[in-house]
């Protein structure tokens, strides 16, 4: 089969076209959002403290929501579950829109609102990615989730740049546009078809922390899924560069904001390329080695970066991190995905879109305090050796996902 064929077909899947519509409509709100949020309580306070209060009002409810979640997820609809969280997702833009409106300069409120939201990202999350499986053959779910991930990265892109956009013409309105995003996701799901609740084997007679505890001992008795996703955590966790990216822009390369967004947009642009490569040419062999690489070629682009004091260098080495990083978050999607049977998806999704979660937010947490006390050239040095020295040690310690060759060969039995 041809690669156009191939593709051709992935959209042919009953409710694919659906889905990839509600996931659009549902990231364009969340990146128009978090851009709006961001600039309108800055505005307000001028303080730059309250920029760590808007991401920490989203993150702590998602990560002490995310286990129950996957267990909700598990044993209930999932479509259903999507619906009721993006329902709340509305009333969060809701409030935002009003509040804003109202011309309330107090943040607290905002803040209140903003847990709600983060509270949907915990259901939200582990809600999609167990929902594409059952709504994708099999054979076409590695085409999928490529697919998939390079049509998310143009909403990634283009969102903060349309959220910015809107916001200097119609202000707070543009709230108004998100809770339109999220309610069209509800909307559209109803165009997914219903899919079945899978039975849970020998689960069902536990309570919920006996369901946690068995879709942790599922991971960790599984080297394969283990080591994929721990390999991700560390990687970014250590290696990651983002939070230096202000510095780097100001005080090194002398490109100002306007290089700054540049650097910001070339990690994306990488991804969306190489999501693009991987959906007409989806990779099923060497992919435990291939995940290896890429997340060594992930540390040496780093590394590059780091040293370089010229923008365009500076550029092209972020664009290679985010190539690299896309193969790498394409094969452990698929090797969790075809690993994990459907009675699992739920939790193993949670606890992976915690590892996921953690490593974006504390590794920027991490870098700025390298950079702190070691300096920021040292500090993003340091990341990215640690990089190389994680794929060297996992290398080691998780051997059977080195020699993974295909999707089939980690089938569930």
């Amino acid at each position: 089969m041809t690669a156009s064929r191939s593709t051709s077909a992935v959209f042919s899947q009953p409710g694919f076209i659906a889905f990839i519509g509600v996931r659009l409509a549902a990231v364009f709100a969340m990146q128009i959002q978090a851009i709006v949020v961001a600039w309108h309580l800055y505005d307000l306070t001028r303080q730059p403290l309250t920029l760590a209060y808007v991401g920490m009002a989203q993150f702590i409810p998602m990560v002490i929501l995310l286990l129950p979640a996957g267990d909700l997820l598990d044993r209930h609809d999932r479509r259903r579950i999507l619906q009721i969280s993006w329902s709340f997702a509305t009333l969060s833009s809701a409030a935002l829109l009003w509040l804003t409106l109202s011309g309330v300069s107090d943040t607290l409120p905002y803040y209140l609102a903003l847990l709600v939201f983060g509270c949907t990202r915990a259901f939200t999350g582990p809600a999609l990615q167990s929902l594409l499986p059952q709504i994708v053959a099999r054979e076409h779910l590695a085409q999928a989730i490529a697919t998939n991930s390079m049509i998310m990265k143009i909403a990634v892109i283009a969102g903060p740049l349309l959220g910015g956009v809107l916001y200097a013409s119609i202000g707070g309105w543009t709230y108004g546009v998100c809770l339109m995003g999220f309610l069209t996701g509800v909307v559209l799901l109803e165009f997914v078809p219903k899919v079945h609740v899978p039975p849970m084997r020998g689960d069902e007679d536990l309570n919920a922390v006996g369901r946690f505890t068995a879709g942790i001992r599922f991971i960790t008795s599984r080297p394969i899924i283990l080591g994929a996703i721990s390999l991700d955590l560390f990687a970014v966790l250590l290696g990651g560069v983002v939070a230096l990216l202000p510095i780097y822009a100001q005080d090194i390369l002398h490109v100002g904001p306007v290089g700054l967004g540049l650097l910001r947009s070339s990690i994306a642009v990488g991804e969306l390329l190489m999501g693009f490569y991987l959906t007409l040419r989806p990779m099923n062999a060497h992919m435990g080695q291939r995940m290896f690489i890429a997340v060594a070629v992930f540390g040496v682009a780093n590394l590059v970066f780091a040293l370089s004091s010229w923008f365009w260098v500076s550029f092209l080495a972020l664009m290679v991190a985010g190539a690299a990083d896309m193969i790498s978050v394409y094969i452990r999607s698929s090797l969790i995905q075809f690993a994990t049977p459907d009675d699992m998806r739920g939790r193993v999704s949670a606890v992976n879109m915690l590892f996921i979660g953690s490593s974006n937010e504390l590794g920027e947490f991490r870098a700025g305090v390298a950079a702190t006390l070691l300096g920021t050239v040292p500090a993003a040095l340091t990341g990215a050796a640690s990089t190389l020295a994680i794929v060297a040690l996992w290398s080691r310690l998780f051997k059977p996902l080195l020699k993974v060759q295909n999707n089939e060969s980690v089938l569930p039995k």
